[in-house]
C-alpha cells in the first residue's frame, strides 16, 4: 500500500473519531436527561399499581370493558423504536421480539421509524405510524394513542393490546420486552413495576402493593372507572416510552464510545504501518545512496 493511501486513511479515521466523539458527548447529555425522566416516572407507575390494586377489590373493575379477558383472535401490537440508528442492537432487538409475537392479521401501531419500516415492508397491517424524534414527548400524545387502542379494544376490534419496547436496566444493559397493555389487570401493571424497579438505589422499593380486602367507590354509574382505567393504560404506555428513550440514548452513547475507541485504535495501527513503510523507504534510499557513492569511489 502506498504511503499516500495510508495517510488518507489515517486522516479519514481521525475525522471519523472526531464525529463519533461529538455524538458520544451529545448522547451522554441526552442519556442523563432521559434517564432522569424515566427514574422520575417510576413513582407514578407504582402509584398506578397502587390505585389498580385498591380498585381490584371491587366487582366493578372486573366488569369494566378494558378489563374484559376474552379469547385472543386479533392483537394490536404497539412497537416502540427510535427514528435514528447508530444505537447498536437496540432497535433490532425490539423488532425481533415484536416479530416473534406478531401474527398474520394483527394490527401494528408503530411508534418510531425503525419499527414502521420493518413491518410495512413485510406486508403487515400498519394502522398508525408516529414519529419518535422528540425526547420531551408530552403525556397527551400517549393519551391519544391509548384512547385509540382502548376504543378499538372496547369495540371488539382487538382482543388484546401488546407493547414491544426496550426496558432500561442500566447504562450498559437494555432488554427488549413485551408487555400486555390491555386487558388491564393488576398482574400486568405489577409486572411493569417489577421491570422498572432498580435492585438498589434511591428508586428501589421492595415493598409490595397488596389489594385491600374490600374497596368501594361512590359515583354515578362507572364514572370513576371510566376515567381511571383509560388513564392507567395511558400512564403505563407513557412509562414504556420513557424507558425506551432512556435505553435509546444509553445504547447510542455506548455504541459511539465503542466506535471512538475503535477509530482511535485503527488510526494508531495505521500510523504504525505508515511509519514502518516510511522508515523502510528511507533506509532503502540511504542504502542506494551509500552504494552509489561506493561505486563512484572505485
Amino acid at each position: 500500500m502506498a504511503l499516500k493511501d495510508i495517510k488518507v486513511k489515517i486522516e479519514a479515521t481521525k475525522r471519523m473519531h472526531t464525529v463519533t466523539r461529538a455524538m458520544e458527548a451529545v448522547s451522554a447529555v441526552k442519556m442523563r436527561k432521559t434517564q432522569q425522566a424515566a427514574f422520575d416516572g417510576r413513582p407514578y407507575a407504582r402509584a398506578a399499581l397502587s390505585i389498580l390494586a385498591r380498585l381490584s377489590g371491587t366487582h366493578d373493575i372486573g366488569r369494566h370493558a378494558l378489563s374484559n379477558v376474552r379469547e385472543v383472535k386479533k392483537t394490536a401490537l404497539v412497537v416502540i423504536t427510535s427514528d435514528k440508528g447508530l444505537a447498536g442492537a437496540l432497535n433490532s432487538g425490539v423488532v425481533k421480539r415484536a416479530a416473534e409475537r406478531a401474527q398474520a392479521g394483527d394490527a401494528i401501531y408503530a411508534y418510531g421509524k425503525k419499527g414502521y419500516e420493518y413491518f410495512s415492508r413485510r406486508g403487515y397491517d400498519v394502522k398508525k405510524y408516529v414519529e419518535n424524534k422528540r425526547d420531551d414527548v408530552p403525556l397527551s400524545v400517549m393519551e391519544e394513542l391509548a384512547r385509540e387502542l382502548s376504543d378499538g379494544f372496547m369495540r371488539g376490534e382487538y382482543d388484546e393490546v401488546v407493547v414491544a419496547y426496550s426496558n432500561f436496566q442500566s447504562t450498559f444493559e437494555q432488554s427488549p420486552t413485551l408487555r400486555t397493555l390491555l386487558p388491564l389487570s393488576i398482574e400486568n401493571v405489577r409486572a411493569l413495576v417489577e421491570d422498572i424497579r432498580p435492585a438498589k438505589g434511591k428508586w428501589s422499593d421492595n415493598t409490595d402493593v397488596a389489594a385491600p380486602a374490600s374497596y368501594e367507590t361512590e359515583s354515578v354509574g362507572n364514572d370513576i372507572l371510566d376515567f381511571l382505567v383509560p388513564r392507567l393504560a395511558a400512564v403505563s404506555l407513557y412509562h414504556m416510552l420513557l424507558e425506551s428513550k432512556a435505553s435509546e440514548h444509553s445504547a447510542r452513547m455506548v455504541a459511539m464510545k465503542s466506535a471512538s475507541d475503535k477509530s482511535k485504535e485503527v488510526a494508531r495501527d495505521l500510523t504504525r504501518v505508515y511509519n514502518k513503510i516510511r522508515q523502510a523507504a528511507i533506509t532503502r534510499e540511504v542504502s542506494e545512496i551509500v552504494g552509489g557513492r561506493e561505486v563512484l569511489a572505485i
